[in-house]
Order: structure tokens, then C-alpha cells, then sequence
């Protein structure tokens, strides 16, 4: 599945873990309203933040993005039990960078507090200091990017950051992906009406004892 580039249009992507979807339709998007920001990501952005480049300005805050994409190419891996989102933006509030080279270091940034991996933390201090600043010094706002068009070049896999809050007026949802389908918004609402047929084929599919493994056939089984 694809997912067209908007970029033109300021509408951009967005995914959202399925749990959170009820209350982003309801109150909207704003950096750090998902449980896993404190734990996961703030540290993380702040070290991008802290060798930020003089040249960015000043509005441009990683630790404090909603981070989206420009668009999915066929073959892409979705997680399951998400939500994948289309924004409106406003453009003069954003930023692109270069995801790839963020995502280099985050297993490294992780790993360096834990026992064995002490010599992270000096590739933390040498590498990582340097893949940040070439994070920045390869960005661009998104009025720039489209002349030049940095998300489309060989190995840039773009990232929005998107420095203001996202209204719910302004999402729209456009599929939900399961462990075993992906199925747009509208389709979800026939697909669990009871007695569907293409439901019904899918749970049969799962469900049958012939399709399972041999514990089902266990007498029994407790």
C-alpha cells in the first residue's frame, strides 16, 4: 500500500497507536500527549536539540516536534494496531530532516547507561555528537524543501517536524492496521457489523481447529 505524497497540498502523515486514536480524534495532537514521550523519546530529542546548529532557528525544538511523514512507499512495514493518520499543517511551522540518520544512534543512546555497553557512551560523545549536527546541518524548513526537495533524494528518508499543535478539525483518519490486514477507517465500521462475511471468513480462517495447531485437539486442554 501507498500513500500519496500531499506535500503541496500541506497535508502530511501521521500514525498513532490504536489506543491513543480515540482521544486524538476527540482533543487533537500536541507533542507530548503520549504516554511513551517521557520514557522513550524526550532524552533522545534533547540531544539533538543540545548540538543543534546556530544556523537552525530558534523555533525549531526537536524535544517539543509531533514528527510526520511525507508520504509511505509500497512495501512499507506498518506496526500493527495503529492508526495512520492524514494532517493539515501549517507550513511555516515545520521542518524537515533526515530520519535515517536520527534512527543511527538511537539503539547507541539507549544502550549507553546499561551494564556492558560503557564504551557507548564515548561513541555517544564522538559519533553521535557528529551524526546529530549532520541531522541539522542536513535540514531544511518546508517552504525551502519544496524547491529542493530534499525527501526525494536516495537515502533521505524525510521526517516533518511539526512545531505547533495539531487540532482535531485538521486530522483525518484513513486506515487502521490489525496483525493481519490493513482496512480503511470507513471499511473498519462494515468489517465489525456482525455477520459480514468478509469478518466472518477472516475469524473462520483463525479460528478452525484444521487451521490451528494441535493443542486445539487436546481433550481436555484447561
Amino acid at each position: 500500500m501507498t500513500l500519496e505524497d500531499r506535500y503541496e497540498m500541506d497535508c502530511v502523515y501521521h500514525v498513532v497507536c490504536i489506543v491513543d486514536l480515540k482521544k486524538t480524534l476527540q482533543e487533537g495532537i500536541k507533542y507530548d500527549d503520549k504516554s511513551t514521550y517521557a520514557g522513550k523519546y524526550a532524552d533522545f530529542h534533547n540531544f539533538f536539540d543540545l548540538h543543534k546548529l546556530g544556523t537552525i532557528p530558534d523555533w525549531v525544538e526537536r524535544r517539543k516536534a509531533i514528527f510526520a511523514s511525507v508520504g509511505f512507499k509500497e512495501g512499507h512495514n506498518w506496526h500493527s494496531h495503529s492508526a495512520i493518520l492524514r494532517i493539515s499543517i501549517d507550513k511555516d511551522r515545520c521542518w524537515i530532516c533526515n530520519e535515517n540518520l536520527a534512527n543511527f544512534i538511537y539503539e547507541p543512546f539507549m544502550l549507553q547507561h546499561m551494564d556492558g555497553f560503557e564504551r557507548t557512551k564515548e561513541y555517544m560523545r564522538t559519533k553521535g555528537k557528529k551524526f546529530a549536527e549532520e541531522y541539522w546541518r542536513n535540514s531544511l524548513s518546508y517552504n525551502e524543501n519544496l524547491n529542493k526537495r530534499y525527501d526525494k533524494r536516495e537515502g533521505y528518508d524525510a521526517e516533518v517536524l511539526i512545531m505547533h499543535s495539531i487540532p482535531p478539525q485538521n486530522i483525518e483518519c484513513l486506515y487502521i492496521v490489525s496483525d493481519h490486514q490493513i482496512i480503511s477507517y470507513q471499511d473498519w465500521k462494515e468489517y465489525l457489523v456482525a455477520g459480514a462475511p468478509y469478518a466472518e471468513a477472516q475469524y473462520n480462517r483463525y479460528l478452525q481447529p484444521d487451521n490451528t495447531s494441535s493443542a486445539w485437539k487436546t481433550p481436555n486442554l484447561q
